[in-house]
């Protein structure tokens, strides 16, 4: 079995094909940030929560996905930004609007992950991880 180069990007492509097969929760090997990412998507109302499961290893965190009322997953659209071949740093004065403010784009910052709206109020810039809407 080959390593996994961008946990962040496999995190990502996790939670796309279970909400494609319409899976109640998936399951993704845990770090620090992807439990910070997990974080802003249950507060921003993206999915409805997640339990850490130790596993006796690095652990894992069971995220429960958010439907709406039709079947269609609340997630529309989960695009990874910056990869390791090119990544994409920002300041605070040119973070990403994501559907004209409808979406969020995460930022990794020096203080942490979180929301660019958050990183604008606090003027922090950082590296651009993804965009959510």
């Amino acid at each position: 079995m080959s390593a996994i180069t961008d946990p962040v990007s496999d995190y990502l492509a996790r939670i796309r094909n279970a909400q494609k097969a319409a899976h109640r929760h998936v399951d993704v090997p845990a770090s620090k940030v992807k439990r910070s990412i997990t974080q802003i998507l249950v507060e921003k109302g993206y999915i409805r929560r997640y339990l850490n499961i130790d596993d006796g290893k690095q652990g894992l965190l069971r995220i429960y996905l958010k439907y709406e009322v039709n079947g269609k997953p609340v997630i529309r659209s989960l695009k990874r930004v910056s990869r390791p071949g090119l990544r994409h740093y920002v300041r605070a004065s040119d973070l990403p609007r994501v559907r004209n403010g409808l979406g969020i784009a995460i930022v990794s910052t020096s203080r942490g992950v979180m929301t660019d709206k958050e990183a604008r109020t606090n003027r922090i810039g950082g590296e651009v991880l993804a965009h959510i809407y």
